[in-house]
């Protein structure tokens, strides 16, 4: 066993202590120190405890989102709760902006509504260097009328209502989660924590996207609260999701007497057929391309040929560039015509990114999962997309920070007119795991 001379041990003491100076001067924050020990309020049974205390103000939460009818077209009901949205995070000490989106940014599409709801923002500066984003969406699919049959109720640990899985329970989970960083004394750990919550994500964000790209470039790290599992499976999180686009064929023939004069006709639905089956064999899902003929209509009555005619697809990609692939496949098949005197046109519409997973997101899930380990919850970390599309993908479009998706509570029937829920059961171990990893990004507990 060797000794130190005490010269040595005399240096050695002098550097720790010099460290430890300039720690607490601040020339070591965010940096995580050997043997710094975590606060005894981020212990797991303690942030678990607290998180069970708040979940009946949770449900009240989620009651009062429900009951605003905010469907992407409704500006009406945007502004109410966008209203609503922007008071709490105020009462809970940000400073609250509401963005209109720029009439120079919106990226108009087919269903795109003459008027898009605003944006809620709001940021909570800290003392330290990181910037974390948290993201959700407050709009739904639902046309104003239908909360009667989908009205908040509590049954056993399920909780119904009109958007409450897409993406009322989101937006309940941020409205919560500032509040509680507050009880657990990390509100100043970070350099700034930013809520953004949008209420054109049902429609492909044609007026926030440029805003959730922004913001996502200027963070250190992104956090969206999208659902996060099945409702009897554990929770998950997400690290990629599906790119989504439309593909619209649109034919133009000429109309005639379908039983005295058929052949003066050119009909369009008959070279709508020859298209979409030139068509058919775009998918790939090995790859994670799919294109989908999903709806389509022809002709004005039954004794008509029918003079004009479209289809729609559904496109899912798991690459940016399979966007290009797919467009040129298509441009090109539509030379091949079966009735020459036919007009054949596409229209291609890039609806949404995917999000495609990082060795950043990566070493970030993998510390999520320690942290679940610790307080004794499964989780499982999918890098894989299944098809789904989210805003996730517009905040990781130009940045190097970790992306991860899924951040919400467990639930389903999302887009159904009757059965969507989230499970309850799992608020306390989704936000126990939700505000230990922002308190361990904002101290530089977590890297990546």
């Amino acid at each position: 066993m060797s000794t130190l001379r005490p010269s040595f041990v005399a240096r050695r003491s002098l550097l720790q202590q010099g460290l430890a100076a300039l720690a607490l001067s601040g020339g070591l924050i965010g940096l995580p120190q050997p043997g710094w020990a975590q606060s005894p309020l981020l212990a797991p049974e303690v942030v678990q405890a607290l998180v069970a205390k708040e979940q009946a103000a949770f449900v009240q939460t989620l009651k009062s989102l429900v009951e605003i009818e905010s469907g992407s077209s409704d500006r009406e009901g945007l502004e109410r709760i966008a209203a609503l949205v922007a008071e709490r995070l105020r009462a809970a000490g940000g400073q609250v902006e509401l963005i209109e989106p720029s009439e120079a940014e919106i990226y108009k599409m087919f269903d795109t509504p003459e008027r898009i709801g605003p944006m809620v923002k709001a940021t909570f500066k800290g003392k330290g260097s990181r910037k974390i984003l948290l993201i959700a969406h407050m709009d739904t699919v639902y046309p104003r009328g239908m909360l009667a049959q989908q009205p908040f109720r509590v049954e056993g640990s399920k909780a119904y209502g009109l958007g409450i899985a897409d993406d009322k329970q989101g937006v309940a989970m941020l409205l919560h989660v500032v509040g509680l960083l507050k009880q657990l004394g990390v509100h100043q750990d970070w350099g700034q924590l930013t809520v953004l919550i949008n209420s054109d994500e049902e429609i492909s964000s044609p007026g926030s996207r440029a805003t959730l790209t922004r913001e996502g470039r200027a963070h250190d790290v992104v956090l969206s609260f999208e659902g996060g599992g099945a409702p009897d499976g554990p929770d998950q999180l997400r690290l990629a999701t599906s790119g989504i686009a439309a593909a619209n064929l649109l034919v133009k023939g000429r109309a005639s007497h379908a039983g005295a004069s058929p052949e003066r006709g050119v009909n369009a639905l008959y070279e709508l057929s020859h298209q979409l089956l030139n068509a058919r064999d775009l998918s790939d899902r090995a790859v994670g391309r799919q294109v989908h003929w999903t709806l389509a209509r022809a002709g004005i009555v039954r004794n008509m040929i029918p003079p004009a005619a479209e289809a729609s697809a559904d496109i899912r990609v798991e690459r940016v560039a399979d966007f290009d692939g797919i467009e040129a496949a298509l441009r090109e098949r539509i030379k091949n015509k079966l009735l020459p005197e036919s007009e054949v046109s596409l229209s291609f519409e890039r609806r949404r990114p995917p999000l495609q997973a990082t060795d950043a997101a990566r070493r970030l899930a993998a510390h999520a999962e320690s942290l679940a380990k610790a307080q004794g919850t499964p989780l499982v970390v999918r890098d894989v997309p299944t098809g789904g599309g989210t805003d996730a993908a517009f905040a990781a479009l130009n940045t190097q920070a970790p992306v991860i998706e899924g951040m919400g509570l467990r639930g389903f029937g999302a887009h159904t007119t009757n059965a969507e829920y989230v499970q309850l059961d799992s608020f306390v171990s989704k936000m126990s795991l939700t505000l230990r990893l922002i308190a361990d990004i904002a101290s530089g507990r977590a890297r990546w």
